[in-house]
Order: C-alpha cells, then sequence, then structure tokens
C-alpha cells in the first residue's frame, strides 16, 4: 500500500507542475478579443484586446479564461476567442477542452482501480502512453493483501482499442512482467521466502468516457504465473476504477 500511495504523490506533483506551467503568455491574432467582467455571457464585456498584444492566462473555469492585459487590466475571454491567439513561438494556442474529442485526441491516461485478485482485494495504478488511435502502452502496479500473503505485481504491455470513437469502447490488453508473492510476516515457517516469478497477463475490458477529463474502466485479466512446475498457476483479476486523461 505504500508503494501505491508513494506513486499517486509522484503523480500528484507532476500534475500540479504542469498546470504551473501551463500559465502563459499568448498573443491575440485577430482584430480585438472581448473581455468579459467574469466567466459567462451574462457579464457584460468593459474592455477589448486589440491585434499584436499580449496577454497572460491566469486561470480556467470550464469554457472560460481569465487574463491579465499589459497595462494590468483583469477579465475573462471565452475559450473559442483564446484559439484565436498565438503562443510564444508564434503558433495558434491548441487548447484540451474536456470533451469527447479531446478524450479522443488524448496522449496519456492515468488510471486507479480496485477490484479483486483471486478473491484477494487488490489495487492497481496504471499509466499509459497513447500512440495511435488504437493502441496504448501501458505500465500496471497491482498490490494485492491476503490473509496469508502478500502480491505485488509489475506489467509492462500494449492495449488495443478496437473503436475509438465510440463513447463506450472495448479493449483488449497483453501484457508481461513479474508477481512478487511474500508471506506475512506472523505466518512465516522455516523455509518460507518472498519469491519472483515472470507472468503473462491477457485481458478484456471497457472504457466510459464519463465528462471533462474523467474516464470509467472495467477490465478482467488472465495471469499465467510461469512456475518451473508441469502445471502453470493461472489467476483471475477484476479491476473497476477511473481514469484522468492529459
Amino acid at each position: 500500500m505504500r508503494s501505491i500511495i508513494v506513486v499517486l504523490s509522484i503523480f500528484a506533483t507532476l500534475f500540479v507542475n504542469k498546470v504551473k506551467a501551463d500559465t502563459a503568455f499568448v498573443q491575440v491574432e485577430e482584430a480585438f478579443l472581448n473581455m468579459h467582467t467574469g466567466p459567462g455571457r451574462g457579464y457584460p464585456i468593459f474592455h477589448a484586446v486589440e491585434k499584436g498584444e499580449w496577454i497572460e492566462v491566469l486561470k480556467r473555469r470550464t469554457n472560460w479564461f481569465k487574463v491579465r492585459t499589459e497595462d494590468g487590466k483583469e477579465g475573462w475571454i471565452k475559450q473559442a476567442d483564446l484559439h484565436l491567439t498565438l503562443n510564444g513561438e508564434g503558433e495558434q494556442v491548441a487548447l484540451t477542452d474536456g470533451s469527447f474529442n479531446a478524450f479522443q485526441q488524448r496522449k496519456g491516461e492515468f488510471s486507479l482501480l480496485g477490484g479483486q485478485l483471486e478473491s484477494v482485494s487488490s489495487l492497481s495504478v496504471t499509466g499509459g502512453w497513447v500512440f495511435t488511435d488504437n493502441l496504448t502502452a501501458e505500465l500496471t502496479y497491482t498490490q494485492a493483501l491476503g490473509d496469508f500473503s502478500e502480491n505485488q505485481i509489475a506489467l509492462i504491455g500494449l492495449q488495443h482499442t478496437t473503436f475509438p470513437e465510440w463513447r463506450l469502447s472495448p479493449f483488449f490488453s497483453l501484457a508481461g512482467g513479474q508477481i512478487r508473492t511474500t508471506p506475512r510476516s506472523n505466518l512465516v515457517q522455516s523455509g518460507d521466502e518472498s519469491r519472483t516469478t515472470e507472468i503473462i497477463s491477457a485481458g478484456v475490458g471497457l472504457r466510459y468516457y464519463l465528462a471533462r477529463n474523467f474516464v470509467m474502466r472495467v477490465e478482467y485479466n488472465n495471469l499465467l504465473v510461469l512456475t518451473e512446475r508441469d502445471e502453470q498457476e493461472e489467476l483471475d483479476q477484476w479491476k473497476l476504477g477511473f481514469s484522468v486523461f492529459f
């Protein structure tokens, strides 16, 4: 459990740093941009930023952005207007708007899933890199603590999404890695010790886009433990959880 908490802490730190890095200056490309007194169409326009002027993006609220002009005026502009600006390299600003279209164009995904590994409660953390519409490379860490032993599983694999244009889309996965089994300390007998074994995983699941940057995910995995015995050991794992994408 401690390992999972560490992973979550690292991810949270990276996410915060990314948000801070997203604060930027952009240059108005159109004839003018209207600034509102608040984040909504019901708020009046009080200033127009002219073409060529720079504005600082301060924060976001739904589809509105708070900005500051060169002379210190602060107000709100629509997301559609922010697309009409240029970044520091002279390129048009492109934003992830937290829509299903943004989900289809995502580059990365982080998931936290709970479930059962052979009737033992498990918790999994995954990180994925989406390099085509259908294929995702994924790292998974799972911890399952039972009455007699603790299992830690680390996998690296490939996931294929069959219909990425669907809001509810099935996927299949293949992965390989290791499982480390450690007997509970109060039950250790003479000769008992931790062991690490190679493992292969095949899985099937469903991913459902909820809203903004959130996705629900359910998955079944069949794990084949490659032991030295004549008969290999198979484990069944069910998982349900949520993902955020970026």
